[in-house]
């Protein structure tokens, strides 16, 4: 923001330009890693803005750092349901690191 700006004439001179600025009200935001891994945002001020068409987004909050399933997770998994390391990875991302639950399709996948 300009010093000394106030945020109504600040919204006025971004409208004159073509800028559109909207408020979301969200409770969580979520960014997947490619590398894996997530950046969650808790409590999240979420701000999209639209500059001739093309959206952008401000985001601002508690952020935590979620990493794909601990290793103890898949060790327990794989020792419960007797699959590969590569297998009870992709269960425990699919309950979104429910152990039991990630167990039990597993086990009922051999049936």
């Amino acid at each position: 923001m300009m010093p000394g700006m106030d945020p109504k004439g600040m919204a006025k001179m971004m409208a004159q330009m073509g800028i559109k600025t909207e408020e979301i009200d969200a409770s969580k935001v979520t960014i997947e890693l490619k590398e894996g891994g997530k950046l969650v945002v808790f409590e999240p001020q979420v701000v999209q803005i639209d500059m001739k068409g093309q959206k952008s987004f401000q985001i601002s909050g508690k952020v935590q750092e979620e990493n794909e399933a601990g290793e103890d997770d898949i060790k327990m998994v794989m020792e419960a349901a007797g699959c590969s390391r590569e297998e009870a990875q992709n269960a425990l991302r699919e309950t979104e690191g429910d152990i039991a639950e990630a167990i039990i399709r597993l086990k009922g996948d051999e049936g």
